[in-house]
């Protein structure tokens, strides 16, 4: 049987193993899929070891991502403009291909299961870490007005969004100069709401026709979504979505199709992951 697997660091919580095994029984596919709590300093060994004995794939989480991307003989160009991994891949030439879903599976979500058009449309995204390098590619292909990147240290979104500025119309400044214009999307790749430190935005940047996004799922946002609420948004949605899309990105690179994904969506809604 064919092996695949998560690495991550925890990664007892993971919801990867049950999205895969619905992805596989639905395909017909013959495969299975692990999780691995892998520490940092033995991630290398651990993914050559997988793959030399003849595993085909892993999904990379936390805090491997960045670390994952030196583990690879090649990436995709997606990949390697959010200069994170979180698919590996064994390809018949036998090399080890990186690939980023993160910002795919995003995309997906917010164009297919939540129907939004962004062409023309300001987005506002929250942090300029890794997890906004990973979407902001995708995002700007999706060709909105402007996408504005906000930290609490305007230097590192200046820097971030000059990376991009390729791409589309890009800019980055701190939480208090967003700007009170609503946007008509806000996307939350902070931490915050497992702190509860939710940014400090301007009144008006969130309005009535506001559709707030956190990248994270169940606990991890729910302050953010409950804050994204009382500003009087249009709907608050957390990233289970985003999380299903991207695996099924990663299922397609390593088995050659893709799977739907709305049953195993709302298999894991009826679990009490609300979305």
């Amino acid at each position: 049987m064919d092996q695949y697997g998560v690495v991550g660091h925890p990664v007892s919580h993971s919801l990867s193993p049950f999205i895969h095994g619905m992805f596989a029984r639905e395909t017909g596919q013959a495969m299975s899929y692990r999780l691995f709590d892998v520490r940092p300093a033995d991630l290398e060994v651990h993914v050559r070891d997988f793959f030399a004995q003849g595993g085909l794939g892993l999904n990379v989480t936390l805090p491997h991502k960045i670390a994952a991307r030196e583990l690879a003989h090649e990436l995709t160009a997606r990949a390697a403009h959010a200069a994170a991994v979180n698919t590996l891949a064994w390809t018949d030439g036998g090399t080890i291909l990186g690939d980023n879903t993160d910002g795919a599976g995003l995309v997906q979500d917010l164009r297919e299961n939540l129907g939004l058009q962004l062409a023309g449309r300001r987005v506002l995204v929250l942090g300029a870490g890794g997890a906004t390098r990973g979407v902001l590619a995708p995002l700007l292909g999706l060709k909105p007005a402007v996408v504005v990147i906000a930290n609490r240290t305007p230097e590192r979104a200046a820097a971030l969004a000059t990376a991009f500025s390729d791409l589309g119309v890009t800019h980055g400044v701190g939480f208090e100069d967003v700007g009170k214009e609503a946007f008509d999307l806000v996307i939350n790749a902070t931490s915050a709401s497992l702190s509860g430190d939710i940014p400090p935005l301007p009144e008006g940047a969130v309005g009535s026709a506001t559709v707030c996004y956190d990248l994270a799922y169940g606990k991890s946002a729910t302050a953010f979504v409950a804050w994204a609420r009382l500003r009087g948004c249009a709907q608050a949605r957390q990233g289970l979505g985003m999380l299903v899309e991207q695996a099924a990105e990663s299922f397609e690179l390593w088995r050659g199709m893709r799977p739907t994904t709305a049953t195993v969506l709302a298999a894991l809604q009826a679990r009490g992951a609300r979305a």
